[in-house]
């Protein structure tokens, strides 16, 4: 796959070390939202942007989500996903992973090289956020 500008998500700098960078994606009509996520040795890695026990929850509601201790935290609920492979480790989702869409860096940039989606933007769908009902989240709100 071709590395070009229509598909250079973020540069790499951009990418929080302590948080994620959202950024939308399109499959044809169909908008979804996608996190990137920074380890400490640099490498870059990228996840849908939901959880794996309720999917209508967003890990990162445009703020970037909770990461600690190299795990992305579910505010929702408390669940903790390995940065680097999106594991389940803790909570109701325990043994399950988080879907992963195909990254890579070039030239201090990160590009989608998942053939499945198109770069769409950087930030939140736009879509109806259906995490904001009425269950009360990991962070008592």
């Amino acid at each position: 796959m071709e590395l070009d500008e229509d598909r250079r998500v973020a540069a790499v700098e951009e990418v929080p070390e302590e948080g994620t960078l959202l950024f939308t994606v399109r499959d044809g009509f169909d908008k979804e939202e996608a996190i990137l996520t920074k380890l400490s040795d640099g490498s870059v890695h990228a996840f849908r942007n939901y959880c794996m026990h309720w999917t209508d929850v967003r890990l990162d509601k445009g703020s970037g989500a909770m990461v600690r201790n190299g795990e992305i935290v579910c505010q929702k609920h408390g669940a903790t996903f390995d940065q680097s492979s999106g594991f389940c480790d803790f909570g109701p989702c325990e043994g399950s992973t988080l879907d992963t869409v195909d990254v890579t860096v070039a030239d201090d940039a990160v590009y989608l090289t998942d053939e499945a989606y198109e770069f769409e933007a950087l930030g939140p769908s736009g879509e109806h956020d259906l995490s904001s009902g009425s269950r009360i989240d990991f962070t008592g709100t």
